[in-house]
């Protein structure tokens, strides 16, 4: 017996975006195909598919939770896949796999020999690493930064020196409740001439993408509580 597929289904990075916006055709063709979801939040994924014209019943859909509430012992999550059945994976926002749980799952399908299939869309990170300015041949993402305020201002730090010394992009995130916090930290540590991207509600209405250096983010604080943001140090 044939095994199925793992689709890797991208979402749109907030609920005020439409997937017809930012989502291919076929993402919508290849999620009608499939009745069984791994995902962090049902209720969420739900909102979702019926958005994006999911013409299945939503009541009768399989779904797998990976959020961090949920069950450790995840090895039935692609039960179906081994006997032949597609399923899908979706992220909270983004695209699967990046700066998300769902990278255990595709490690997980690989391990059983069953096809993984990336779908395009929309991913904050490139995104917010295409308009900055800054060098796309070479950059790390970071993550999250530590949450210890001395080890934080040292990764800074060397954050900082990477990109100057290796002209290697700094990309990291965080907790959205927590960028004003990040933003005050890096205006402290970072040189005046140093170069930041401040990249903020990417693709949705109030998207705010700048960059500029450390000395101008001094005297302009952007408005950033509680909006997803990715930063970048160039």
């Amino acid at each position: 017996m044939s095994k199925g597929v793992l689709y890797l289904i991208p979402v749109p990075l907030g609920e005020e975006s439409l997937p017809q916006q930012v989502l291919p055709a076929q993402v919508t063709e290849v999620i009608n195909k499939v009745s069984e979801f791994i995902t962090e939040d049902a209720r969420s994924a739900r909102r979702f598919l019926k958005k994006a014209g999911y013409n299945k019943s939503l009541n009768e859909l399989v779904m797998h939770s990976i959020g961090k509430h949920a069950a450790e012992d995840r090895s039935a999550y692609l039960a179906a896949a081994e006997k032949g059945m597609d399923i899908g994976l979706l992220s909270e926002a983004g695209c699967p796999g990046v700066a998300d749980p769902g990278s255990d799952i595709v490690r997980m399908a690989h391990e059983k020999n069953i096809r993984v299939v990336p779908l395009t869309g929309p991913s904050s990170i490139l995104l917010a690493l295409m308009a900055s300015g800054f060098n796309g041949q070479s950059f790390c993402f970071h993550g999250y930064l530590p949450i210890d305020k001395h080890d934080r201002s040292r990764k800074i730090k060397n954050m900082e020196r990477d990109a100057r010394e290796k002209k290697q992009t700094q990309i990291f995130i965080e907790t959205p409740f927590r960028n004003e916090q990040l933003f005050s930290e890096l205006v402290q540590n970072c040189d005046a001439s140093t170069l930041l991207c401040i990249a903020c509600d990417i693709s949705l209405p109030a998207e705010f993408i700048q960059t500029h250096k450390i000395g101008y983010w001094k005297n302009t604080k952007p408005a950033l509580h509680k909006r997803p943001a990715v930063f970048l140090i160039g």
